[in-house]
């Protein structure tokens, strides 16, 4: 048992290299885009407007034999004044003790909601639920975020499969910079804290989803101005 739960381990990452990093640039946008979308099932416009980074990870893969795994590899921005940084690519790994059998896919957001929480997801890696304090999120509109949960949390995670969107645990999660990823979009090796915080243009790519961040931060905007008239 614990050989097919190593070997799963090790295969999940493959799944996934198939898919060029631009390409998932583009899936990033797409689940953002649908999400937000939906205001009365999807994230909170207040919740939007207190974030200070935002991770994408599309299609995590998930598999059990008796101990589950996930692996995903996606993308995180974080707020620049009134704009959104370059997108630094990263990974999530995480294992669960589970007895279903078969995988499936599942589309992960997190909001990173404060400055220690965006320092720590500028590390090289961090473990939700144990470096940082991170709950699920609530979903629909901005008078359903005010829980004890979602005011102490660093992070709120959400998670999509088949169509359902709900918030999620991520307890034990591990979240990585990837490196390699960001070299296929900006030509060479980068931290993710160079690209966050560098003065790095967002690639060519990455056009969908920079305009996505844009369209629901302004909404977000609004949305307070509204609230304080």
């Amino acid at each position: 048992m614990k050989k097919i739960a190593l070997s799963l381990l090790v295969c999940l990452p493959c799944l996934l290299s198939a898919e060029a990093t631009p390409k998932r640039l583009n899936s990033a946008a797409g689940v953002l885009g649908e999400i937000m979308s939906t205001p009365d099932k999807g994230i909170p416009m207040s919740l939007m407007r207190r974030a200070q980074c935002v991770v994408i990870i599309p299609g995590v893969k998930q598999g059990a034999f008796g101990v589950g795994a996930k692996y995903g590899k996606g993308f995180f921005s974080c707020r620049r004044g009134d704009d959104w940084s370059a997108p630094g690519s990263i990974r999530i790994e995480g294992s669960s003790v589970g007895f279903q059998i078969g995988a499936n896919e599942t589309d992960v957001v997190l909001l990173v909601l404060n400055r220690r929480g965006a320092e720590r997801l500028l590390s090289t890696q961090f473990t939700i639920g144990g470096e940082a304090e991170a709950a699920a999120g609530p979903v629909g509109r901005s008078s359903t975020a005010q829980t004890d949960a979602s005011m102490r949390a660093e992070i709120l995670s959400w998670s999509r499969s088949r169509g359902a969107f709900a918030g999620v645990s991520l307890q034990g999660a591990t979240l990585r910079q990837d490196e390699d990823d960001n070299a296929d979009i900006y030509g060479h090796k980068m931290t993710n804290k160079q690209v966050i915080l560098g003065a790095t243009p967002w690639p060519a790519e990455g056009g969908e989803l920079h305009g996505v961040l844009r369209k629901y931060a302004a909404r977000a905007a609004v949305h307070r101005t509204h609230r304080h008239k």
